[in-house]
């Protein structure tokens, strides 16, 4: 078995850069920040309120979230290209902070992670999640880059974006996750720090393949 756990804050590409190091590796792709979005979805179609803790947990008790080939299903309906909004993430980080959100998509998470090799990404995988991974890292990328990032994704798929917005948007979400009482944001102790602030896609995926491969004795490129 082979556990990549990869922390970091919105916006630093980790999903980007999971799925490539999976397929590098051969590992199952897993975005637990899309089962918060998906979460995040389904209570703003269905009008409950991200701090209702009884309407949250009685949204969950029939909520199903799966994944199959980079694709996220909510209630057997994909809806991965229905989470990636701005709404979607501000919703996703406001709901991320119950603990009832947290231990249904940590339950979810730690089961895959105990049939299969996978590379994980979200914001509490390394200290929370599987702290006991094979390989740690923590990615991350000033707050600058990131919303520039954002903001010509956004530009090239052709939606709307405004880049002071999406700015303030992240520097929002990240003192948000950095300081919920349950579970926020930080670096384990053990975890590899990567700053990609300056990298090119390759570079980073290089990067952590080159992580994995220290870590893992690996002679794989």
């Amino acid at each position: 078995m082979l556990r990549v756990a990869i922390d970091g804050p919105g916006g630093t590409g980790k999903s980007t850069i999971a799925k490539a190091v999976a397929v590098r590796f051969g590992l199952e792709y897993i975005d637990t920040g899309a089962m918060y979005r998906a979460i995040a979805l389904k209570s703003v179609r269905t009008g409950v309120p991200a701090d209702d803790v009884e309407a949250v947990t009685s949204m969950l008790e029939t909520t199903t979230i799966d994944f199959s080939d980079n694709h996220v299903y909510l209630d057997g309906e994909d809806v991965s290209g229905l989470i990636r909004t701005n709404e979607i993430s501000m919703r996703a980080s406001d709901i991320s902070k119950l603990p009832v959100v947290r231990a249904k998509v940590d339950a979810v998470s730690r089961h895959i992670a105990s049939v299969k090799s996978v590379v994980m990404e979200g914001r509490d995988i390394c200290t929370e999640v599987l702290p006991d991974a094979e390989v740690k890292i923590f990615m991350t990328a000033a707050p600058e880059i990131r919303a520039r990032r954002r903001y010509n994704q956004l530009l090239e798929a052709g939606k709307p974006a405004d880049y002071d917005q999406i700015f303030d948007e992240i520097q929002k979400r990240d003192y948000q996750d950095s300081h919920r009482d349950y579970h926020p944001l930080r670096q384990a102790e053990d975890a590899e720090f990567l700053d990609t602030s300056y990298m090119t896609i390759d570079e980073n995926i290089d990067a952590i393949a080159a992580i994995i491969n220290e870590k893992t004795g690996n002679t794989a490129v």
